[in-house]
């Protein structure tokens, strides 16, 4: 028997029933379109597993791409009266981070491990029964959500746990949201790999898989919101490039149809998109439109938040300041932390759920799930080995969001607005997944709104494409985009990337000398997300063409400088300005201007270097994350 309706919470659909009802050990593949009720089927299922089948918690394992995503079932089942509350809920990358982890080692710290070698490593770490840490035997279900996404080496990773391991499963999906098949960059690989594990489950599991679908769509209140839907069919059954194109076309143009937002300069719109009582997102293409439109925002003065890349980890400075609180702990009670969280943790903490959400939080960071108190020096290695959980490393929610059409996959905003991706540019060398993807993503973008859909039109300065020239592409050397002139030696300007400031030293403690403490209390309380900052060229660090290592450059917010240029930053900055593999550069960018705080984050170093510092011996500090897409300046004798 399913259990009763959740308090708030609607009445279950007979097809969302039939997918809740169905036994713990069953092999289970749900199709389920955009905005059909998914997450609270979902929740609803966990419930039943636990309540009506009796399987333990621990035994549930619930697997989905995104710190969002994860962070929505965790707040969901949080309100939840039931046991389900403490179902285990995370990301692939954190989950292949922990089995690592857990599974020793000689080799590198795995928490320095690329996203893509931690997914490889954990796929070899299950399959070896020597190395796969026990409770892996003890899961009886796994419930996995946007299985349309898996591709390549985290594709890999799930057949080898469902080859290996004897459990049920529930596995979400839809064909018609199919957008990451571009990260197989092998061309005959990525002909075959959209929807790929699809057709593995019909094989392996033939004679027992249960398909069923969710075919309501809840999210979409008006008519404008559903807009898109029409071509769900198609998007699904996408294969040939004719196909693609013509799906892609008629979302433009029904795109087309949508009311144009209009100016944001004219006060009365830019005021609408200042409106905190409605969610709003700006969707674009490329990460390079969505850095374009943010620097707009910016200069029209409207707050927002640009969407970072799913493996992109940032732990919140208030973890430093609990790490902090109480120098020479070594450990922290429930009751010290209640007392401390109105000022310890300012906008994180609206009320007595979210300081138990938290506390929980840091109690699992600290592998200490049942206990009274945290341990500090457990909190602090895993800040270190960063393995803290996907809900502390997720970006808080904001009311305008700027993303892009991938990373806003699985959420869902009051109000949308889209930039027009133009049509695909014709060449010989089209894939038909690449633009069957395109055009899927498009389809991703609206169908995102709960009430309202626009299309955006911002200015020329905004696009990455202005009179037939692309001045804003990919730089080949380094992966970053990039501003570019006319003639084929003007550089002006790179994306700033998560670790391109070093973060090894406290601010004042390497290269740029400073008072250490004083600029952490500066970055605690005077460093907000949003502030301008700019890098700076310190004439005293030289740039080395030996190693390929460009000048040294100092972060500057207003008249302080806050931190330092990393190696990763002034490397790539030298292949950028390279025009060939010989040539060495001479003329450096003055300064590196148009970005802005990200976050500040929580990093943890060595003891010996907090010390040396004049910090706290714990090692554990505050460093901005810059971002943006950079502007060069450079000295008038260099341009000269």
């Amino acid at each position: 028997m399913t259990p009763g309706p959740f308090e708030g919470d609607p009445p279950l659909l007979p097809e969302q029933r039939t997918v809740v009802e169905q036994p713990v050990e069953a092999k289970l593949l749900v199709t389920a379109g955009a905005g059909a009720g998914k997450t609270h089927t979902l929740i609803r299922r966990l419930e039943a597993l636990v309540a009506e089948e009796g399987v333990a918690t621990g035994d549930i394992l619930v697997l989905t791409f995104s710190r969002a995503a994860v962070r929505e079932l965790r707040e969901r089942l949080s309100r939840q009266a039931g046991r389900s509350r403490h179902v285990r809920v995370t990301t692939f990358d954190a989950w292949a981070l922990e089995l690592l982890n857990e599974s020793g080692g000689d080799g590198p710290l795995p928490g320095s491990l690329s996203f893509d070698k931690r997914i490889r490593e954990a796929s070899r770490v299950i399959a070896d029964a020597d190395r796969a840490p026990a409770w892996l035997d003890e899961v009886q279900h796994v419930v996995i959500d946007e299985v349309q996404d898996l591709v390549g080496d985290r594709r890999e990773m799930i057949e080898v746990l469902l080859e290996s391991y004897d459990c049920g499963f529930t596995i979400v999906g839809d064909p018609a949201q199919a957008i990451y098949g571009y990260q197989v960059t092998t061309p005959e690989e990525r002909a075959i790999e959209t929807n790929r594990f699809f057709d593995w489950l019909r094989n392996y599991f033939r004679d027992e898989l249960i398909e069923l679908s969710l075919t309501r769509n809840f999210r979409a209140r008006t008519e404008e919101a559903r807009t898109a839907l029409f071509l769900e069919a198609a998007l699904r059954n996408c294969v040939t490039l004719p196909d693609a194109r013509s799906a892609h076309e008629r979302l433009r143009i029904e795109l087309a149809a949508r009311m144009d937002f209009g100016d944001i300069t004219v006060p009365f719109i830019r005021d609408s998109l200042r409106d905190t009582t409605a969610s709003t997102a700006v969707l674009c293409r490329t990460n390079a439109e969505a850095l374009l439109v943010s620097g707009w925002l910016h200069g029209a003065d409207v707050p927002h938040q640009l969407r970072r890349p799913a493996q992109d980890r940032a732990v919140p400075s208030w973890v430093a300041d609990v790490l902090l609180a109480d120098p020479g702990a070594l450990s922290m009670t429930r009751q010290r932390f209640d007392a401390l969280a109105p000022t310890l943790l300012p906008g994180a903490v609206v009320g007595k759920t979210d300081t138990e959400r938290l506390w929980r939080l840091l109690l699992v960071a600290s592998r200490d799930r049942g206990g009274q108190a945290l341990d500090l020096s457990r909190l602090r290695d895993a800040v270190r080995s960063r393995r803290l959980p996907d809900e502390l490393t997720a970006q808080p929610p904001h009311p305008l969001v700027v993303s892009t059409f991938h990373r806003a996959k699985g959420l869902e905003f009051d109000r949308v607005l889209v930039v027009d991706p133009g049509p695909f540019e014709p060449g010989t060398d089209d894939l038909p997944a690449d633009v069957a993807d395109g055009a899927r993503a498009l389809y991703v973008a609206m169908t995102r709104p709960r009430d309202e859909l626009y299309r955006l039109t911002p200015p020329p300065d905004a696009r990455p494409e202005r009179n037939g020239f692309r001045w804003v592409r990919r730089d080949r050397r380094t992966n970053r985009w990039a501003r570019f002139g006319y003639r084929h030696w003007e550089r002006r300007g790179l994306e700033i990337l998560a670790g391109d400031l070093h973060a090894h030293h406290p601010a004042g403690a390497h290269h740029v000398t400073g008072d250490c403490l004083a600029l952490q209390k500066y970055l605690r309380e005077a460093t907000r997300a949003g502030d301008p900052v700019e890098f700076e060229r310190i004439d005293g660090i030289a740039e080395d063409h030996e190693t390929r290592l460009a000048p040294g450059y100092a972060l500057r917010h207003g008249d302080r400088v806050i931190g330092v240029a990393s190696e990763q930053f002034r490397h790539d900055l030298y292949r950028h300005l390279q025009q060939s593999h010989t040539y060495r550069p001479r003329n450096w960018p003055r300064r590196v201007t148009d970005l802005r705080v990200d976050i500040v984050e929580a990093v943890a170093g060595e003891p010996a270097v907090a010390l040396h510092a004049g910090l706290p011996d714990l090692g554990v500090w505050l460093v901005p994350r810059p971002t943006g897409l950079g502007r060069f300046h450079y000295d008038r004798t260099d341009e000269d």
